[in-house]
């Protein structure tokens, strides 16, 4: 009943948007907001600005895309900023149709998709409303029916520039319903919709011998000819190709590339003119904009083709790579996990990434920059600080590989092999080993994977094993640390203490006897030492802690252990080498004792309660980082 109470609201929330009036009633709402008589490159543009707009480090990242499209905002920005945008203001790019380029499983239809599905909720709000003469089946712009020559005039009075003739059934219907008076006509609000096919349309292509080109431009109704007389009667005609019923919105050209030559020639006048040749009438006028995407190779096929000259010089190619930054792949397999059915297995933390790590290397180009090897660049991408190779911008990097992110492992064969590593397994619970076996076994059986390639993905397993090794370690280490917070703190103020004392040249005092010592050296060089800071840079680092702690006070800010990177990473270490051989005996125990299993079923709560495992995938993760300490 929820569900049904839902879907009537939705009915009379949709029913109460509706409007109809005359044109002159229409032209008194186009006074009043301008935006209703928009383009359909400007409706796009400004639906996706609605969704907001974060402008960082000279970066634009717009909000539109933020839950589909993940690691991307570079190649974002550039197709808003660089067609959307231009298109907007009716500059030349609108005349262009938009092909998104890239690799399979890029996003390139998942952009097109929210890009169709944004129009549809966008022309529901006041900003994105739009209004066609009423019972027209192109949904056509009621301004067409300002005749010509008084058009200039218009502009002038309402700012707003009119492009584009009435279409023959328009024309028609203007003279034997309404007697050529243009302020009666009938005007609609409408509502852009796929499956009803308003403003918005898909063509695929298909078997060349039985696609006809009627599916693009409508077609004659053979049945009512006898009716009206005439092949040439525009109410002989059936407006309900593609073309027709994406007028003032989106059409979207799937696999553009694959279609016959007869249809892709069409599109040059739709782009270049705006209009399009549909049965025996004058030019029809089209507003829409044209999305298209496909594969490298099969674009390299096609400008290689000399007779394409003339469409290709039409297209804006937009280059849609894979995506290649760890934590945004994760977010990938997220959502993919989210939206099936697997949505009930538990993931260990960290089998995600070990994938995202795999799948990013697959993608990455070497660096010819000296000290920066493929993962020290995987992890500046991500946003890591990289010791050494802080004079190097990621910026600069990404300029020494332009196509970098056009090749590699797309994230749905990841997702198909963790998919297989949960079939075979049949528990509720899998691990970053489980997922690394699994994209292992599948190398064998990928066609399209090379001799070579599968070298190098090998390495890469590897590369990401040893990663999620390190991170095992360190997170069962932690889990051993009773009040892991309280014994960093701890550490931390009596590392400060020292150092405040070693800066100032002055003695600390015992808490205990009250007696004046010197700074404890032999405490703050075992810390410094687990990130190696030398002797000769230890005064240096001390001096910056101090500088760190000042600039925290002013701000009236409270420095903790995380407030440095380099101090929390010596901190941890120093913790958790104190406390190894505790973790080698207790997790390597085959018969642990009573206190042993105690500090277990401890450690195994901590990793269920503050670290996202369960039961199954705490118990793996122990054993598993015992055998990598008895190594």
């Amino acid at each position: 009943m929820d569900i049904l109470n839902e879907v009537k609201r939705f009915r009379e929330e949709e029913d109460s948007l509706k409007w109809e009036g005359t044109f002159a009633e229409y032209l008194d709402i186009v006074r009043e907001r301008k935006e209703v008589a928009q383009t359909s490159h400007s409706r796009v543009y400004n639906m996706i600005k609605s969704a907001g707009i974060t402008e960082k480090n000279g970066n634009r990242t717009y909000h539109f895309f933020d839950d589909e499209i993940f690691g991307l905002e570079k190649s974002i920005e550039k197709l808003v900023e660089e067609y959307f945008h231009p298109a907007a203001k009716r500059l030349d790019v609108r005349k262009r149709i938009l092909l998104l380029m890239g690799p399979v499983s890029g996003g390139k239809s998942t952009i097109a998709t929210m890009l169709k599905r944004g129009l549809e909720a966008y022309s529901k709000t006041d900003e994105g409303a739009v209004y066609a003469i009423k019972g027209c089946p192109m949904h056509e712009d009621p301004l067409h029916l300002i005749p010509h020559h008084l058009r200039e005039d218009f502009f002038k009075e309402y700012g707003i520039r009119i492009e584009g003739s009435l279409t023959p059934l328009n024309t028609m219907r203007l003279e034997q319903e309404y007697g050529g008076r243009i302020e009666d006509v009938q005007v609609e609000r409408i509502f852009f919709s796929e499956d009803k096919r308003v403003g918005i349309g898909t063509f695929t292509p298909s078997d060349p011998k039985s696609q006809d080109i009627a599916d693009l431009t409508g077609s004659i109704d053979f049945s009512t000819i006898a009716e009206y007389g005439s092949e040439s009667d525009p109410r002989a005609y059936r407006f309900d190709g593609e073309f027709n019923k994406a007028n003032r919105g989106i059409m979207e050209f799937q696999e553009i590339l694959k279609l016959d030559e007869k249809f892709l020639w069409h599109l040059l006048s739709l782009t270049q003119e705006g209009n399009f040749k549909a049965g025996r009438f004058a030019l029809i006028s089209a507003d829409e904009l044209i999305i298209a995407h496909t594969n490298e190779t099969e674009y390299r096929s096609f400008i290689a083709n000399k007779k394409n000259e003339a469409l290709h010089s039409r297209i804006i190619v937009m280059p849609i790579p894979y995506n290649l930054k760890v934590t945004e792949e994760e977010r990938i397999y997220e959502k993919m996990i989210k939206e099936s059915d697997m949505s009930h297995v538990h993931i260990a933390p960290h089998a995600l990434r070990v994938a995202a790590i795999f799948s990013v290397l697959t993608r990455l180009s070497d660096s010819k920059k000296q000290g920066i090897d493929i993962v020290k660049k995987m992890r500046m991408y991500d946003g890591e600080s990289v010791e050494g190779v802080n004079q190097i911008s990621v910026d600069e990097l990404r300029n020494e590989f332009p196509n970098e992110g056009m090749e590699g492992i797309d994230p749905r064969y990841v997702i198909n092999r963790i998919s297989s590593a949960i079939i075979r397994k049949e528990v509720p619970s899998i691990n970053a080993l489980d997922v690394l076996r699994a994209i292992k076994d599948g190398l064998d059986r990928h066609a399209s994977i090379s001799k070579e390639d599968k070298e190098k993905y090998m390495n890469y397993i590897s590369i990401a094993r040893r990663e999620f090794d390190e991170i095992a370690k360190k997170e069962v280490q932690k889990a051993f640390v009773y009040s892991y917070e309280e014994s960093a703190k701890t550490l931390m103020d009596n590392y400060l203490d020292n150092v405040e004392a070693f800066c100032n040249k002055h003695k600390i005092r015992d808490p205990l006897t009250d007696e004046e010592m010197n700074p404890d050296e032999k405490l703050m060089r075992s810390i410094e030492e687990q990130i190696g800071i030398s002797e000769n840079a230890k005064k240096a680092f001390r001096e910056e802690i101090l500088i760190r702690i000042s600039a925290f006070a002013r701000k009236g800010k409270r420095f903790d252990f995380r407030s440095h990177d380099r101090l929390q990473e010596a901190i941890q270490k120093k913790l958790f080498g104190d406390l190894k051989d505790v973790v080698k005996i207790t997790t390597s125990s085959a018969m642990p004792d009573e206190a042993q299993l105690k500090k277990i079923n401890e450690v195994v709560a901590r990793l269920i309660d503050e670290y996202g495992y369960n039961s199954t995938s705490a118990n793996e993760l122990l054993r598993y980082v015992g055998s990598l300490l008895n190594r």
